[in-house]
């Protein structure tokens, strides 16, 4: 039994001894040469793609939902009380930490009620962006009506359920503004329409939203990286003062950083689809064959989008193919060319858009899009062509483009309305219509030649508005043995001075009015409505009538395409 762990101890001993002579050593040279094949692999660069589009996909081109619970105030008694709820709980959480006074007493007003806020966040959006904002009102409430309301300072957060709990982000927007409720423009009897509504560019976005190309596996690689990044910079850069720098910027080996270009703004979606277009390889001899091929494809429908996109990233140097294509027969390959000239600048691209956005509704959205950051002043002048068309989406359209432009919004003239909203009255050769935004902008649009008001008396407006038409002689401006018509307008709201306003009878006057006796945004869109509801606005009234994104082209079979007439003008109108 003694003998036992001796023996053992030997054949250990042993066995060392030839590990250490021959068995050990080859064990271990075959580590060192596993290492090496794993390091080996891991210096060796991926071979390059063609296009960046087969090695990256792009990060950043969701929107971002953002949420909060507010209070709205000022309301003339249609608030009510917050019931017990979580939505109460956070709301009492923000105002103590804002160190508000009794804020359980705030929450048990008649003229306040606590109400969802929710908005969404656009790719590529910088500190300082407006956005839309949507107004909900938590099921718990006695609230009955928003109408008149003022959204007070609301912090927005991105929120996600992690774990089986809420967490939610840094402040991303800051919300306020006054209240446009559903009900104001829609004019059912669904109660719920009046404690719901929106708050137009009431948003202000705290943070830069940042996009970029995430590398797939195969692709993982810092020499990769930087070969992708150079690649995109050759093509696409800006001045920063006086020194130059490249959009893009690879910050790990399976990420790079891209900036907005200036001539991209608002258009983040197509930038990188431009970017994923761009060849990794630099210029060669390659490129007039590439180019000739390209040209090739731009000429069959199936192919065309791609093809433009991909001349689109070549840049200058594919201009004359993109020229030479807006001559083709076919609508749809003009425009694809057409719309790639558009955003390498060039004036050839104007004609063209123009005659897709007449010709073709599927066309009309991205190529008013195209011609926003087209930097020629004939631009302009085609936009205000576009200005006398039929088709009511067409002249809508065409004016939020040149209002957008720094270079043509003064042509529009345009009154500020007491700091509410603005009055625009556009000449036009089309149907006249007057038009109110429910996006972006509160804006009130009289579009060509509008008829005077049928209004032989009197009608009662929204929140205690009285329109009346005064006899001749009654009026304190009106001229002896004749004169122009006036209206008198006069609002009454309990526990607030009367308000009285004496304008000229028209739609135009109307709208001033309603500013002068201290009425906002929603007072005018409501009253617009009333007044078309009850014949005393004789001409179309339409809603947000701007062309429809993403609309379908249908292609005839010989690869011609015919227009989508089912689109045409599918506005929402009174």
């Amino acid at each position: 039994m003694s003998r036992f762990p001796t023996l053992l101890v030997c054949r250990a001993v042993l066995c060392f001894g030839m590990l250490l002579s021959g068995g050990c050593a080859s064990w271990l040279n075959r580590g060192d040469q596993d290492e090496s094949q794993r390091f080996e692999k891991l210096l060796k660069v991926p071979d390059p793609p063609d296009l960046i589009r087969e090695a990256a996909i792009p990060h950043g081109l969701q929107e971002i939902r953002v949420d909060g619970v507010a209070v709205v105030n000022q309301l003339a008694g249609t608030g009510g009380p917050a019931l017990p709820s979580s939505f109460r709980d956070r709301l009492l959480e923000e105002m103590k930490r804002n160190e508000v006074s009794e804020p359980n007493e705030y929450l048990e007003r008649d003229d306040n009620a606590l109400v969802q806020v929710r908005g969404l966040i656009r790719p590529g959006a910088r500190r300082g962006d407006s956005i839309d904002l949507q107004i909900l009102t938590p099921p718990k409430t006695e609230a009955t009506n928003l109408h008149g309301g003022w959204l007070l300072d609301t912090r927005l957060r991105h929120q996600q359920v992690l774990n089986n709990s809420v967490r939610s982000s840094d402040v991303l927007a800051i919300g306020t503004g006054p209240v446009l409720t559903r009900g104001d423009f829609d004019g059912t009897d669904d109660v719920t329409l009046q404690v719901s509504g929106r708050i137009l560019s009431g948003g202000l976005v705290q943070s830069d939203r940042k996009l970029g190309l995430v590398l797939r596996p195969k692709f993982q690689h810092v020499k990769m990286a930087k070969a992708i990044a150079e690649a995109i910079n050759r093509r696409f850069y800006f001045f920063d003062g006086t020194t130059r720098r490249g959009i893009a910027n690879a910050v790990e080996d399976d990420f790079i950083e891209i900036d907005v270009h200036p001539r991209y703004r608002q258009h983040e979606e197509r930038l990188m689809e431009v970017v994923r277009a761009i060849t990794v390889a630099p210029e060669s001899s390659n490129t007039q064959a590439r180019l000739v091929e390209l040209a090739a494809k731009l000429r069959v429908p199936e192919n065309a989008a791609d093809a433009a996109l991909q001349l689109e990233a070549i840049g200058e140097g594919a201009i004359p193919t993109l020229v030479e294509a807006t001559s083709m027969p076919n609508p749809e390959l003009r425009f694809y060319a057409a719309e790639a000239l558009a955003y390498l600048d060039r004036n050839e691209a104007i004609e063209p858009l123009l005659a897709g956005i007449r010709a073709e509704p599927a066309f009309r959205s991205p190529s008013l899009s195209a011609l926003l950051g087209l930097q020629h002043a004939s631009a302009v002048s085609a936009l205000q062509q576009l200005l006398d068309e039929d088709s009511l989406e067409t002249r809508y359209g065409a004016m939020t483009v040149l209002r957008d432009r720094k270079d043509a919004r003064a042509s529009l003239g345009g009154e500020n309305l007491k700091g509410q909203f603005r009055l625009y009255q556009i000449k036009s050769n089309g149907p006249p219509a007057v038009i109110v935004s429910l996006t972006r902008k509160p804006e009130v649009v009289l579009m060509g030649e509008v008829s005077p008001l049928e209004l032989s008396s009197f009608f009662i407006g929204p929140a205690g508005l009285v329109v009346r038409r005064l006899k001749p002689g009654e009026s304190a401006e009106s001229i002896p043995g004749g004169g122009a018509a006036r209206l008198r307008i006069s609002r009454f709201r309990p526990g607030r001075p009367d308000a009285f306003a004496e304008v000229d009878a028209t739609l135009a006057g109307l709208v001033r009015g309603i500013a002068e006796v201290g009425g906002g945004y929603g007072d005018a869109v409501a009253t617009l409505r009333m007044a078309k509801e009850q014949g005393v606005l004789v001409d179309q009234l339409a809603f947000d009538p701007l062309p429809k994104s993403r609309r379908k082209y249908y292609r005839d079979e010989d690869g011609s395409g015919e227009e989508d007439e089912s689109d045409e003008d599918d506005v929402k109108a009174l």
